[in-house]
């Protein structure tokens, strides 16, 4: 006699208190786990395998929720997860970066470095490549455009000081606050980090455009240069 094959039960059998979907319109958002959340954007999971199942199987993949998320479309195949799916994390992710970029829009003006470290970290902390950025300001210190200027290897970017004038004067900017990334987790400022910052304030101020800030984003909390007293 042959041994019995498990078979999961689908999602929707289990218990409404289980069910991801339900559990979160009851509890909200934040009650679900990673693999929950994943499981109501995906829909479904394929064949002897449910949503949330498939959903570890993604996050395994990736190697953490922020890989996924910072690269949807070249994480590992998994089964059950096509391109229509893969598109729907990339259009979510895209979303949520907009949503963060017009809170930003919307602040009366940049008042701290605080202000603006929330949205630079959504957009730079998981790539797994360096990238240098700028949030470019007007005069009274509220914000007119987000562009990622130049992008590096995991060793690092090269940084021309011509083309980061060139895009503050593109963008009509009276200030400016640099940003990169550092894809090794760590946020600490490096020579060549306080290097380019110094380079940058001087051609940039031979223009009257004001160097804000230079934010460090690597894990945990960024970094920024103001705070640390090196512009």
């Amino acid at each position: 006699m042959a041994p019995a094959t498990f078979r999961p039960q689908p999602i929707r059998q289990w218990a409404s208190h289980d069910r991801p979907r339900e559990r979160l319109l009851t509890h909200g958002a934040a009650a679900l786990s990673d693999a929950e959340l994943l499981a109501v954007l995906l829909g479904n999971g394929s064949a002897g395998c449910d949503a949330v199942a498939t959903s570890r199987a993604l996050l395994s993949s990736a190697g953490s929720l922020g890989k996924l998320l910072a690269d949807p479309g070249h994480v590992a195949p998994v089964a059950g997860v096509g391109p229509v799916k893969r598109a729907r994390l990339m259009a979510t992710l895209e979303l949520a970066r907009r949503a963060l970029g017009e809170g930003l829009v919307d602040l009366p003006r940049l008042e701290s470095p605080r202000d603006s470290a929330q949205y630079l970290r959504a957009k730079l902390c998981h790539l797994p490549y360096e990238v240098f950025a700028c949030l470019f300001l007007d005069t009274r210190h509220r914000v007119l455009a987000y562009e990622q200027l130049f992008r590096g290897t995991i060793d690092g970017a090269s940084v021309y000081p011509r083309e980061v004038v060139r895009a503050c004067l593109r963008h009509h900017a009276s200030a400016v606050i640099l940003a990169h990334n550092h894809p090794s987790g760590v946020a600490e400022p490096s020579r060549a980090d306080r290097d380019i910052t110094r380079t940058l304030v001087d051609a940039l101020g031979l223009m009257e455009i004001r160097v804000l800030d230079h934010m460090i984003i690597g894990q945990g909390e960024p970094v920024s240069m103001a705070e640390r007293g090196m512009l």
